[in-house]
């Protein structure tokens, strides 16, 4: 049985209904995000979860039990806010306190689960000082001690890293993904940045106008998007539209930049093929299962970047420079090839 049930949940405000007939399982101790562009409906989701809003319809069960009655101070839910929602007139030590004095824990022992917690997060010795004395990713860490401090049953992370730099975000995830395995704490976190999704959850959840267009691993919503929509909005991707046909013997993509071969697929007709850049494999134009012009070489780093223009669609192609065609130059013919497993066809 799922920790957490979210069932057939509905939301509007005013004439804008902003989530359908959603539905979620949380098994215990998962770290599931919910992952999509702005007004998708996930940080809706999380306030109902937490109890700041009430749905239309639907259910909310967590631990076996309906919350739907039960206001969000006694749901034993910890959040943390895009924005940290630190008290500014309160020590580092009294914002993690907090919430246990209002639980009416004792003196002593709040003071040691205060330094449990500082310790946790990477914030011991820091006790006295006031949130404006912390830098943004300091206050980050009090907020998520606070959250973690009365030892919620669920934990709620609404966009908790984008007001961050680069650098501080990409640590602090690793941090929180850390505490959250160690405490056993099942996590809903919100983030519109895919990267952060697919390194931190056990699944995602791929949202669009209110819905959950795909539930699944990060492997699966990014190598198998279900959608044209999750194809799209997950990572960068290659869409050639063609038809299913045979040639050769073999199941292919008929289009006009060449022949795709396909793995085994009931689709018939016209289909569109998503294809990552790192599947596309430069080779010489009559050896690629598509032919086309080189129009810019990106260096990014780890990798370079082939913006290669078939039959009048930019195709882009990601590989190590040691695999690059030798001489290879802007306005010059190329072939990509691809392997069967790689192509996955959008009905």
């Amino acid at each position: 049985m799922p920790f957490i049930s979210l069932t057939s949940l509905e939301k509007s405000f005013g004439a804008t209904q902003v989530v359908r007939s959603f539905d979620l399982a949380l098994e215990k101790g998962e770290f599931v995000s919910l992952l999509g562009p702005s007004g998708c409906g996930k940080t809706t989701v999380l306030r109902l979860v937490a109890g700041f809003e009430t749905p239309d319809r639907g259910d909310i069960v967590i631990g076996g039990e309906s919350v739907l009655k039960k206001r969000a101070n006694q749901r034993r839910i910890g959040m943390v806010f895009q924005s940290y929602a630190l008290f500014p007139n309160l020590t580092v030590a009294g914002n993690v306190a907090f919430g246990l004095r209002v639980a009416g824990m004792a003196k002593d022992d709040s003071a040691r689960r205060v330094g449990e917690m500082l310790e946790m997060v990477g914030l011991s010795g820091l006790h006295d000082r006031f949130p404006w004395q912390l830098s943004g990713g300091q206050q980050q860490r009090v907020a998520l001690a606070r959250a973690i401090a009365p030892r919620p049953q669920v934990l709620l992370l609404d966009e908790p890293l984008s007001a961050l730099d680069a650098k501080i975000r990409v640590s602090l995830r690793t941090e929180i993904r850390a505490i959250q395995r160690e405490l056993g704490i099942t996590t809903l976190f919100v983030t519109h940045d895919q990267e952060e999704a697919l390194s931190m959850s056990d699944r995602i959840v791929v949202m669009n106008g209110g819905r959950a267009e795909q539930i699944g691993t990060p492997q699966q919503v990014y190598d198998r998007p279900a959608t044209r929509f999750v194809a799209g909005f997950i990572g960068t991707l290659n869409l050639i539209e063609g038809q299913v046909t045979r040639h050769e013997g073999a199941l292919t993509l008929a289009s006009a930049a060449g022949h795709l071969p396909l793995p085994d697929t009931s689709a018939q007709g016209p289909v569109a093929v998503a294809i990552r850049p790192q599947a596309l494999h430069p080779c010489p134009p009559d050896q690629g299962h598509l032919t086309g012009t080189v129009r810019q070489i990106e260096f990014l780093g780890a990798f370079t970047r082939l913006h290669v223009v078939c039959a009048g669609v930019t195709v882009q192609a990601d590989c190590f420079a040691r695999d690059l065609p030798q001489g290879i130059a802007p306005d010059q013919p190329i072939g990509l090839r691809v392997a069967p497993q790689d192509c996955v066809v959008m009905a």
